[in-house]
């Protein structure tokens, strides 16, 4: 065998083997992103897109109904304490009985926390919560004596457990 047969040949067998590597490297990587993204995120929004879609128009005319009282909120974390307090359009603190605070991550599901809001002396709402520093979506369902639960949706920053 010729040295040229012989180069030929290795380099076959070299191209080959860099084949395999390059595309090895390509799988491997695609698997490790589909791994993560997977274990991150669902993508889940809502259980049925399609009674979602129904019942839009109701939840927009709930919607309009809340703007149109005049109403503010007042949402503040501090001290291991998420506090709301409903003010009507006079001034007035609103009496509410009762308040479900959803903390959602917007990627992500794992840190999800429901707080149950109590009221107190002041009129407010409050209760203990634990959650770490970072980006929320804070959903608040307030039981404010109307037919429909006063609905607040806010996405914050939280540092050093304060609102930023």
């Amino acid at each position: 065998m010729s040295i040229a047969q012989r180069n030929r040949e290795m380099t076959g067998w070299r191209f080959l083997a860099i084949m395999v590597s390059f595309f090895s490297v390509v799988i491997a990587v695609n698997l490790t992103m589909a791994f993560l993204a997977r274990s991150s995120w669902t993508g889940f929004v809502v259980e049925n897109t399609y009674v979602a879609s129904q019942q839009f128009n109701q939840k927009a005319a709930e919607g309009r109904a809340q703007a149109a009282l005049g109403w503010s909120a007042k949402l503040s974390i501090a001290d291991g304490k998420v506090s709301y307090r409903l003010v009507d359009s006079a001034g007035k603190v609103v009496a509410s009985k009762h308040a479900t605070v959803n903390f959602r991550r917007p990627a992500y599901a794992s840190e999800d926390e429901k707080v149950d809001l109590i009221p107190q002396a002041d009129g407010s709402l409050s209760a203990p919560v634990d959650v770490r520093d970072g980006m929320w979506i804070v959903e608040i369902d307030a039981q404010a004596g109307l037919a429909h639960p006063y609905r607040d949706v806010r996405r914050i920053t939280l540092r050093n457990g304060t609102i930023q």
